[in-house]
């Protein structure tokens, strides 16, 4: 049906506002694949065309059986995105071809998808929570297809079957997204859930969860969508922003100049940062579906679907909502720790072993973070320990080191996983508090520095601070900041009365 907007007198409108839905499909985290028993895991790590049967390749009276623990994964994705699951799942042929597609056709869902109707209340960044809600219009499963390599100089192309038939699920939203950032939170918070989820690993860089942009131009106060085109395998979150800006920017000089935009499925080209007409966008009728004929029904139980409510673990928005509102964490810290679940974990690890929660998610954030990031090690690889992070703030609170030394500390016990009071010990690390101790060093400081005690007599205030520091460098860093800066302070307001201790 021709667009609204293509039959508009160009000259009066005001502006056009983007119309984006996303379709997003994941690999899902099973040992075996969709409809045989070939292992996923030799479908990445195996040489070419090696990991494959009779079955993923479609030969001739092979019969297809469905992945049980797909469903079940499915389903705890349709769930957790407020969709109804349908008790009745028919698997149906969606027939096409392509050099990666060895039946020709792919299995999947058509007209009796696994889940439908569900939303996704997604926050944007910030403060003030605000939301925006996505409609899910279905969740549905199919088998991934092959991968195709192509040859430098169009020399040709090879193709890898290991990849066809890994379960993949399928999770197209309704055209609810009206700005490119939108997209990119919405695609952010769906990946994280699923990786919240147990179903997806959110690898991108293995390509384990690809995104389809369907992008349009409508008048702004218009409720007629405009002709739309999709832009296909985008593997990345900026290939996701780079190529709708860049088609919505296309469209839109297009409507301006009076053009109709044509219906298109869109390739992205990462080199040129130019999509490309792959071919005419096909309609459901283009790809013939009929129900498969090797598969039955798909009959779900209630109480099966119970039982996998069951197992959905504490969603990432809501352990934001709860660490705002029982840690008293700012919004951006409680994001941080919940990005990824075994973080979250980790950090409640600590809060259960008597950590406070803001210290501990200061440290973490502020400290621990780095030296993972250094080191490249994930939260589940690293030697410190919630409990031992725990001790060391307490060694902090209990004023037996100060905060720079605890940080040293801290890279000690990422380098040998040791206890933090034992690395103090045994390097002579604790923090000086005696009183006499660090008022004769402040004395010595002052006596070998007169001209600094002359300038700042004279008042140049400042120089309080470089007196400080002097102090803090002579005891190595180990002195009591908080005692030093009250005895300093003392001894200083003395020197100006012309009574020194």
């Amino acid at each position: 049906m021709e667009s609204s907007l293509n039959s508009t007198n160009i000259d009066t409108m005001l502006d056009f506002e983007p119309v984006i839905g996303l379709e997003v499909h994941a690999e899902l985290m099973t040992q075996s694949k969709m409809f045989c028993g070939c292992r996923v895991v030799d479908s990445v790590q195996a040489k070419p065309n090696t990991a494959v049967c009779p079955v993923c390749l479609g030969m001739p009276g092979m019969l297809p059986v469905i992945n049980k623990k797909a469903v079940e994964l499915a389903m705890r994705v349709g769930l957790a995105l407020n969709c109804t699951i349908q008790h009745k799942n028919v698997f149906a042929r969606k027939n096409y071809f392509y050099p990666d597609l060895p039946k020709a056709f792919q299995i999947s869902q058509y007209e009796l998808p696994l889940a439908t109707n569900g939303w996704l209340d997604v926050e944007r960044n910030g403060e003030s929570e605000e939301t925006f809600r996505v409609r899910i219009r279905r969740v549905h499963l199919e088998e991934d297809t092959g991968k195709l390599t192509h040859l430098e100089n169009q020399q040709g192309s090879l193709v890898d079957f290991n990849r066809s038939g890994v379960p993949l699920l399928e999770i197209v939203s309704e055209p609810d997204i009206r700005s490119v950032e939108d997209a990119r939170i919405y695609a952010l918070k769906l990946r994280q859930i699923l990786r919240y989820l147990g179903v997806n690993s959110g690898d991108m860089e293995k390509g384990v969860i690809r995104f389809e942009a369907n992008v349009s131009l409508r008048r702004v106060g218009s409720d007629q969508l405009g002709t739309r085109t999709e832009i296909k395998n985008l593997n990345s979150f900026r290939a996701l922003v780079d190529a709708s800006n860049y088609e919505l920017e296309r469209q839109r000089e297009i409507l301006q100049s009076g053009g109709r935009v044509v219906q298109d499925t869109m390739g992205w080209s990462e080199a040129r940062q130019v999509t490309y007409s792959q071919r005419d966008k096909e309609e459901a009728h283009d790809y013939r579906y009929f129900p498969e004929p090797d598969l039955p029904p798909l009959a779900i139980s209630e109480n099966w679907i119970e039982d996998t409510r069951s197992s959905i673990p504490e969603l990432p928005y809501e352990k934001v909502k709860r660490y705002r509102r029982s840690f008293g964490l700012s919004t951006y810290e409680a994001e941080v720790i919940t990005e990824d679940r075994s973080v979250a974990t980790w950090f409640e690890v600590a809060i259960d072993s008597g950590g406070d929660p803001k210290a501990v998610s200061n440290w973490m954030i502020n400290s621990l973070f780095g030296l993972m990031n250094e080191h490249k090690q994930a939260i589940d690889e690293i030697l410190v320990t919630p409990n031992s992070l725990v001790a060391l703030i307490k060694l902090i609170d209990k004023a037996v080191i100060n905060n720079n030394t605890a940080k040293e500390v801290l890279g000690q016990m990422f380098e040998s996983g040791e206890d933090p009071l034992s690395i103090v010990n045994e390097r002579g690390m604790a923090q000086i508090s005696d009183e006499q101790e660090i008022a004769k060093i402040i004395q010595d400081t002052l006596s070998q520095n007169p001209q600094q005690l002359e300038s700042f007599l004279e008042g140049k205030e400042q120089l309080r601070g470089w007196f400080m520091g002097q102090i803090m460098r002579a005891t190595k860093g180990k002195a009591n900041p908080a005692m030093v800066n009250k005895l300093l302070s003392a001894e200083l307001e003395a020197q100006k009365k012309g009574d020194p201790n």
